[in-house]
């Protein structure tokens, strides 16, 4: 497919197939699909992480998941995506900086711990519980007592450890929870950094973790208006070819995120790695708009900088003028 023939097109299934039709139905406020994708899903706790994260962006719009409670007052699945939906109408009200987050925020944590104690076994409900955990102010000693626990490590700030031990205790690696306690951490003030290379020193192959530093390293790029050449330091090079060799040939092709592609694909570009052909391919027309806005002339160019790194490790056929391409290792 050449340059002038491929557009990027997203959608918030990514590669979860399954997962379509149910979004479809969610988003016309119909929730038997839902029902049924979930129960499919069961106790694969990682696809039912992703699935409800997913349906719950979608739902927290609309009544589905209420009027599916109303019918099913006692599934299980029911009570995990209200919990699911109210942590996400919390977070989008304290990132509309709505005076109602906080309301929100206590509402849901009370229903994540009905539905914790409704399916012990699950992590999801801790996941929310983490989700929630952003929603919270900077002060230490202000904090919920469950967002101010000790770290496992000495170089780690202050933050909810218990709720992510709680999600580990169930399903180690966990993408999601390892993401909402950056996220957390961050909505504090701390910068992640050690936390993120804490998390990825022991992920094992195949695990998500292994990307979590290049989204702290895009973060940084973002703030700070970095040179291009932060890109090629020595401490990104190494994350960005953990990941490359650690991650990606392992990971889940069925079920893997397009952002965690996009930010590999990125820090490869700007990083001048020779590889990249393949993570290019695995992404497809999935390119997600961070961490592109980051490095683009202006964000609105998102795509403009997704194609010309895409044309860098997939280039057109020779019909045309080649196209320049950055630094190399």
């Amino acid at each position: 497919m050449t340059g002038a023939e491929f557009q990027p097109k997203f959608h918030p299934a990514g590669f979860d197939d399954g997962l379509r039709l149910a979004l479809d139905d969610v988003r016309a406020g119909r929730w038997r699909a839902m029902r049924d994708l979930l129960i499919r899903t069961g106790s694969d706790w990682a696809l039912r992480t992703s699935r409800s994260q997913v349906l719950a962006a979608a739902a927290a719009k609309n009544d589905a998941v209420e009027a599916w409670q109303a019918e099913e007052p006692y599934d299980p699945h029911a009570l995990m995506m209200r919990a699911r939906v109210e942590a996400q109408r919390a977070l989008n009200a304290h990132r509309d900086r709505q005076d109602s987050a906080w309301r929100l925020a206590d509402e849901a944590r009370q229903v994540c711990w009905d539905a914790a104690r409704c399916w012990p076994e699950d992590p999801v409900p801790w996941v929310g519980l983490l989700a929630l955990a952003a929603v919270d102010v900077a002060d230490v000693q202000q904090r919920h007592r469950d967002h101010r626990m000790a770290p496992p490590e000495d170089l780690l700030p202050y933050g909810p450890w218990g709720l992510l031990e709680a999600v580990r205790h169930r399903d180690p690696y966990n993408r999601e929870a390892w993401h909402r306690m950056l996220q957390a951490l961050q909505s504090y003030g701390e910068s992640g950094s050690n936390y993120v290379r804490w998390a990825s020193s022991w992920a094992p192959a195949g695990s998500a973790l292994l990307v979590l530093p290049l989204y702290t390293f895009a973060d940084i790029y973002r703030q700070r208006s970095q040179p291009a050449l932060y890109w090629v330091s020595e401490s990104i090079s190494y994350h960005t070819d953990q990941a490359l060799r650690g991650w990606f040939p392992f990971a889940d092709r069925t079920c893997w995120s397009p952002l965690d592609l996009n930010h590999l694909g990125q820090a490869l570009y700007s990083g001048g790695f020779d590889e990249g052909a393949e993570v290019f391919e695995a992404i497809g027309t999935f390119a997600t708009p961070l961490p592109w806005r980051y490095i683009a002339d202006s964000p609105g160019r998102w795509q403009e900088e997704f194609l010309r790194a895409r044309r860098h490790y997939l280039p057109d056929p020779p019909t045309g003028p080649t196209h320049a391409a950055g630094p190399r290792r």
